[in-house]
């Protein structure tokens, strides 16, 4: 596992340099939005980036032969949630471990996309396929549905995402990807037509309010809409170049953001809205640029590495890396329906953040292997 002689020549020091780097400006932010999460963030930050470049050491196709145990595990994990996890506002998403609690379906993300790489490289030659993409999509259907049970549909959504992303990678057939979308976009319609039917049985009613208040959002501004309205505020008063870390007011009364709850869970899903207005336009340009740069660091590694199980594995973590922050900051500024996925290594979220700095430590990994 330790035995493997690499060239430290081939370690990709930026994509090191920038997950550090974006997991300090998380401590700054959240020490804005809410200084009591401050020294948790702080520590499990450093945890985390240890774990990274332990993972970064060890041979990445090691634990890809584990695939099968780390997706029974999953399984296991969220069949545990489902009686025994910790329920919040209705949502039963957590494990109680004492000392802090976990999100099982964080960690399923990275477990999916290494099972799923290992099972495109096992069947590269028949993945197009009936059987084999049958197959494929009733394993990857058993963890989803029972992440969308917790219920957690935004997560359901943003691995769904992930997961196709790999499997385009892997070499899905091009005609087919057509036909889904043909077939795809009418059931799309006749979707959002019957959620808003009476005794629709699909979604949770706050899920079809969630929906219905991005469709329309004049209707639900004094409601549903509310904190996506109050984070566009925030973000639209940091202007060009924003007011200062900690100097978060709305007025010159001196009211903060924080103080009065106009945006609530501004530590993890609205996070956005702190650099938009501390840091203004320049300061979340650069943000999203620091983030950009992650996802293109895991591209260039995937390009370049000598399997296929590889080149996935890292595909996918820069897919997961671009998907979330898309959605996160879609959401922030009204451009996508209110959920709750974080902005990877800025949210306040441990589960979150060591799934992300194992995923890059085992992209790390590939790239010391990589064949050129």
């Amino acid at each position: 596992m330790f035995r493997e002689k690499y060239q430290m020549k081939n370690y990709n020091w930026f994509l090191l340099v920038a997950v550090i780097a974006a997991c300090s400006l998380s401590v700054l932010f959240i020490n804005s939005a809410d200084s009591s999460y401050t020294r948790k963030q702080l520590v499990g930050g450093i945890f985390c980036i240890v774990i990274l470049i332990i993972l970064s050491f060890v041979n990445y196709n090691y634990i890809c032969g584990f695939s099968n145990v780390l997706y029974g595990i999953n399984i296991a994990m969220l069949l545990f949630i489902r009686f025994f996890g910790v329920g919040v506002n209705g949502a039963r998403r957590w494990l109680n471990l004492g000392f802090t609690r976990v999100q099982p379906s964080e960690f399923s993300k990275i477990i999916m996309i290494i099972f799923v790489a290992m099972f495109i490289q096992e069947h590269e030659e028949d993945l197009n396929t009936v059987k084999t993409l049958a197959k494929l999509a009733g394993l990857c259907a058993v963890p989803l549905f029972l992440i969308l049970l917790e219920p957690d549909l935004s997560t359901t959504i943003d691995i769904t995402l992930i997961l196709l992303a790999v499997i385009f990678v892997g070499g899905l057939n091009g005609k087919l990807i057509r036909n889904c979308i043909i077939v795809f976009v009418p059931l799309f319609a006749l979707f959002i037509w019957y959620i808003q039917t009476p005794g629709q049985v699909l979604l949770q009613d706050y899920q079809v309010t969630r929906i219905m208040t991005f469709i329309n959002p004049s209707e639900y501004q004094d409601t549903t809409a509310y904190q996506q309205g109050n984070s566009i505020m925030a973000i639209g008063s940091g202007q060009l170049y924003g007011k200062g870390l900690n100097n978060n007011t709305l007025s010159d009364a001196g009211i903060s953001v924080t103080d009065t709850g106009l945006v609530s869970e501004q530590q993890t899903d609205f996070i956005f809205s702190v650099v938009g207005e501390e840091f203004g336009f320049i300061g979340s340009t650069i943000l999203i640029a620091l983030l950009s740069f992650i996802v293109l660091q895991c591209f260039i590694i995937a390009a370049r590495a000598k399997n296929m199980s590889g080149r996935l594995i890292a595909s996918g973590m820069g897919a997961l890396i671009g998907f979330q922050s898309f959605i996160n900051i879609g959401v922030a500024t009204q451009l996508l329906p209110n959920t709750g996925l974080p902005l990877p290594f800025i949210s306040y979220g441990l589960t979150s953040l060591l799934s992300l700095t194992a995923g890059i430590g085992i992209v790390l990994n590939v790239g010391l292997q990589r064949h050129y």
